[in-house]
């Protein structure tokens, strides 16, 4: 269902819309014309929002009461996310050019996420050391304070809620900038979580330019944490900036994941996670399956089906319910290309696809299926960050593990196969944070989600996220003896 989509959109500063006199212009990747008007904060308003959220968490406003009402506020943004998902979804569709579908399930995952931390935001517990009669020692845990986060453009929505609802259920006050190229979906998200009445300053959301608001942001000492999601690059330039104040910092940077695949593998199970691995959202996933290791007795049957796969995705904008969509931006669209054209420079055959969709007026990419790949090349060690599968062919445990473990990445990885030791063998072998065993992307918000190596260190979604946004603080006291 088509929502009309306001012509100018507004920052959230302080518990007030505000407007600022530059604006940016947001446009529609499956067309190219422009969608709406968002004003674009500068460094004043970055202070603005800094200052309204040291004031909430100096003054306590979030945790001044019990964690009970902590609890009552999150379960609250989560019935007003609930409310707008199908408006937002809509907007979100428009402006970051995803299907319909899975916009409207960014925003039920947005719910997920303030429903599954609101049941934590009650039982952040410290605990008693036992130190002898002559002492009581006892932790407990603090927030942060004020949290700067930095939310990408592939799914801004999901993201945003994913580092806000454990910020806020751990009592911290929040700035949140939002990215220019799809801004306006969390603006919905943002006027949901104003309806549920938490205290001013709270929560902040700024659209700026990530070199102007986005580095002042993580150089203030007015931050007392960073969370950032995005490219390397970005993120180094944000360590650097960090290591000023020493402000401790969450990065999930970029990935080049790679599926290990075996001739026992369920073939119908493969080909549908290989579906959703690299093709959904054109490949703009950090945790894509970017790299397909198979084991050379299948080689070709493998390529050839994933290839028949691939030609038979159907394109389209959004709201048609497409199995392929844009990418972003035009300079999305040239890197994605420009890394193709490299891939069969160095020999690499584009079994599918390898160019634009020349024949629609978006930034639309064609599903790229590479066969020929070696480890080394480009292909193979960079993240492309669109639909490109580089196949990649090995003889065994030893040589696979040695590829897939072959780049400065360590985001996720994943086995298909149905032999149990070997997969549970491979899983303790793989250098990355997550590992799927025949489904990409099984799991969900309840586990725990991060990188080593250039993929960035801290961990999101689970349990154990909840405690990137606390400090322990140690309470030691010592007593009289009788």
């Amino acid at each position: 269902m088509k929502h009309a989509i306001a012509s100018h959109w507004q920052n959230y500063i302080d518990g007030q819309w505000v407007d600022s006199e530059r604006q940016l212009t947001v446009s529609n990747p499956a067309t190219t014309q422009p969608l709406a008007s968002i004003a674009l904060a500068g460094i004043e308003e970055a202070e603005a929002a800094l200052d309204a959220a040291t004031h909430c968490a100096q003054n306590g406003w979030l945790t001044s009461t019990r964690p009970a009402q902590r609890v009552q506020w999150l379960l609250r943004i989560a019935a007003e996310i609930r409310a707008v998902t199908d408006e937002g979804a809509w907007v979100l569709c428009q402006e970051n050019g995803k299907t319909l579908r899975d916009a409207r399930d960014e925003f039920v995952e947005a719910a997920r996420y303030f429903e599954y931390y609101a049941g934590m935001a009650d039982k952040i517990e410290g605990i008693s050391v036992p130190l002898g009669n002559g002492y009581v020692d006892f932790t407990t845990y603090e927030p942060m304070g004020v949290s700067v986060q930095i939310v990408p453009w592939n799914f801004p929505v999901s993201i945003c809620a994913r580092s806000l609802a454990p910020a806020l259920a751990a009592g911290n006050a929040v700035v949140v900038k939002s990215p220019e190229l799809s801004p306006l979906g969390m603006c919905v998200l943002f006027r949901a979580i104003e309806r549920a009445g938490l205290p001013r300053g709270a929560v902040n959301l700024l659209c700026g330019l990530g070199s102007e608001v986005g580095a002042h942001l993580v150089s203030s000492p007015k931050a007392n944490q960073i969370v950032f999601t995005g490219s390397v690059p970005t993120g180094q330039s944000i360590l650097a900036a960090a290591a000023r104040w020493a402000t401790p910092s969450v990065m999930e940077l970029g990935g080049k994941s790679a599926a290990l695949v075996f001739p026992d593998a369920d073939r119908e199970q493969l080909l549908a996670s290989v579906k959703s691995g690299i093709f959904f959202n054109a490949g703009q996933v950090c945790s894509a399956m970017s790299r397909l290791l198979v084991h050379r007795d299948i080689h070709d049957e493998i390529v050839a089906a994933v290839a028949a796969m691939a030609q038979g995705l159907v394109s389209g904008p959004g709201e048609e319910d497409p199995d392929h969509t844009p990418l972003i931006s035009a300079e999305q669209l040239a890197r994605v290309q420009a890394i193709c054209n490299d891939a069969i420079a160095e020999g690499a055959e584009a079994v599918v696809g390898g160019d634009r969709q020349g024949d629609r007026a978006g930034h639309f990419m064609q599903p790229t299926v590479f066969a020929g790949v070696t480890p080394q090349m480009k292909v193979a060690q960079q993240e492309v960050f669109g639909p490109v599968l580089a196949v990649i062919p090995f003889d065994s445990e030893e040589e696979a593990i040695e590829i897939a473990n072959g780049t400065p990445f360590g985001l996720v990885s994943g086995v298909f196969t149905q032999d149990i030791n070997r997969a549970l063998r491979l899983t303790r072998r793989l250098r990355s944070g997550q590992v799927f065993v025949n489904e990409w992307y099984a799991g969900g918000i309840e586990t725990p989600f991060g990188g080593v190596g250039l993929s960035g260190f801290g961990r999101e979604k689970g349990q154990e996220a909840l405690y990137s946004y606390v400090r322990t603080k140690n309470v030691a006291i010592r007593i009289q003896q009788d």
